[in-house]
């Protein structure tokens, strides 16, 4: 097996509250990608829905999830001011919510 070289995923899995309509769900999610505009360790930003037919999803309905070149990038990330205010308005739509950052790991055969 082969860890990334510094790489570092974010990933957050999130439930919205029932009252939040998908206009504002698509609102945050278009604040949440701009954030790559922002933060300069943010290299990449992508999110999706739940599609799996194994309903193993825990009542987590999006996932997002952000790449950095590091675990320090990950910090200056989060404490950035813009990340502090968009999380603090975004954590308060969500009934749900779950935040892994995890290093890729290939298996080499």
């Amino acid at each position: 097996m082969e860890e990334a070289k510094g790489v570092v995923k974010h990933v957050l899995l999130a439930r919205f509250k029932d009252e939040v309509k998908s206009d504002q769900i698509d609102q945050l999610i278009k604040g949440y990608a701009n954030l790559i505009n922002l933060i300069e360790p943010m290299k990449s930003f992508q999110w999706g829905t739940d599609v799996s037919i194994e309903n193993l999803h825990q009542g987590f309905t999006h996932i997002f999830e952000s790449t950095f070149e590091s675990t320090e990038g990950v910090a200056e990330y989060v404490a950035h001011p813009a990340h502090v205010e968009f999380a603090n308005l975004f954590l308060s739509h969500l009934d749900k919510v779950l935040v892994i950052d995890y290093k890729p790991t290939t298996l080499r055969s």
